[in-house]
């Protein structure tokens, strides 16, 4: 009896980890274009006539395609169930990049990003269903936190393997092998994952307004998206043109942000359990304006840039998995997807208004400035997760809710 229980144990923890793989890997795709885009840039700018302003559009745009879209993503994940989106999801992937990889100019480029932002829309939603569906509530902290670090994983793989195939292939056959990855992935998720049950009728009036803990979330996630943006676009720029650092260790900064924020989204979202997570939202955004604070001084203290980058990963970025794991704590049933899509629409927004505003202080030069804006941004996120927190407490609503 014992064997069989341990063999039984062994085989769900086999199957637990595969579907883990397998959300990671969604994650990471659902953003990939935009972390190739990136790291392709010098590359684009010269081949296509890409000009920086451009090449910065790509972010913007990408990011408010996927704001607008998610509300609609997250009823789709709700009515179709989360195999057909997760399939959806990678094959439109696949299909961006492959147009960006023919893009023929800029304009043709904007269009295929702008394409992208439905994977982005249905990231959230889908793989939280997933969880929803498949994972025991108490692992469901630690896998959420696993399969959110897909997004910094997707940095990883822009910045290292494909930017050195890049350069052996040419920048279009580093875009097409990714295509090409995506497509093997959509097959992955269409073998591994139980039949989603029969579509169901879209409720005649969904509402796309959110409600309850679900708005408060949605605004903290905007003004966390908003600093986290500014800090990815701006944080090696900063690197090179105010502390004197090289190229490589410039870019460093971006990699050490994304490791430290790999780190902290799977601690803190095992973190996160029903009673202790509705604090933790407040307390990540208090330790990211200090990470803020610190890139501020690093202007007169060099060094301190690094712990700065290492505190943003670990707070900041951190914050995005711990809501994630809330909204599947809070979400009416029957609204897993819909909910993830609203707090996910709110981040995507500040991803998308962050850098053009802080973009005016970095021409400028105004650094400094800069910074602190970004500290008032996680410091705004702060204040609306603990006053949401504290009416929480007061009202006593600390059991989790089936979705």
């Amino acid at each position: 009896m014992a064997v069989r229980t341990t063999s039984a144990k062994a085989a769900g923890a086999a199957a637990e980890g595969r579907l883990t793989a397998l959300l990671t890997a969604a994650m990471a795709f659902s953003m990939l274009q935009l972390f190739l885009l990136g790291a392709l840039g010098p590359r684009l700018v010269g081949e296509l006539g890409v000009s920086p302003t451009a090449l910065g559009l790509t972010t913007t745009i990408g990011f408010a395609t996927a704001a607008v879209l998610s509300p609609v993503g997250g009823r789709m994940v709700d009515r179709t169930g989360p195999r057909r989106s997760l399939v959806v999801l990678l094959l439109v992937s696949a299909a961006a990049l492959a147009l960006i990889g023919a893009a023929p100019g800029p304009g043709f480029l904007l269009a295929a990003v702008a394409l992208g932002g439905l994977p982005q829309a249905l990231a959230n939603p889908a793989t939280n269903k997933a969880v929803l569906a498949a994972v025991p509530p108490s692992r469901r902290g630690a896998v959420t936190g696993m399969k959110q670090s897909g997004v910094q994983l997707g940095a990883f793989a822009a910045g290292l393997p494909l930017a050195a195939l890049a350069g052996g292939v040419g920048w279009r056959g580093a875009v097409w092998t990714a295509s090409a990855a995506a497509v093997l992935a959509a097959l992955w998720a269409h073998r591994a994952l139980p039949a989603d049950p029969p579509a169901r009728a879209a409720a005649p009036h969904p509402s796309p307004v959110p409600r309850g803990a679900i708005a408060w979330l949605a605004a903290f996630s905007l003004f966390l998206g908003c600093g986290i943006a500014s800090v990815n676009t701006y944080v090696a720029l900063f690197g090179a043109q105010r502390l004197g650092m090289g190229p490589t260790a410039a870019a460093a900064l971006v990699a050490v942000l994304g490791i430290a924020g790999i780190a902290g989204r799977v601690g803190w979202s095992k973190a996160a359990r029903p009673g202790r997570a509705e604090w933790l939202p407040g307390l990540l955004a208090a330790g990211a304006v200090l990470a803020a604070g610190l890139l501020a001084a690093a202007l007169y203290v060099r060094p301190l840039v690094w712990i700065a980058a290492v505190g943003v990963g670990v707070f900041a970025v951190s914050g995005n998995a711990v809501s994630m794991v809330l909204v599947m704590q809070r979400a009416a049933p029957g609204r897993a997807g819909q909910d993830s899509a609203l707090v996910a629409a709110g981040f995507f927004a500040g991803f998308a208004v962050g850098p053009p505003l802080f973009g005016r202080l970095a021409e400028a030069g105004r650094y400094g400035p800069g910074w602190l804006l970004v500290a008032a941004e996680f410091g705004v996120a702060c204040a609306v997760a603990t006053t949401w927190a504290l009416r929480e407490r007061r009202r006593g609503t600390r059991t989790e809710v089936p979705a």
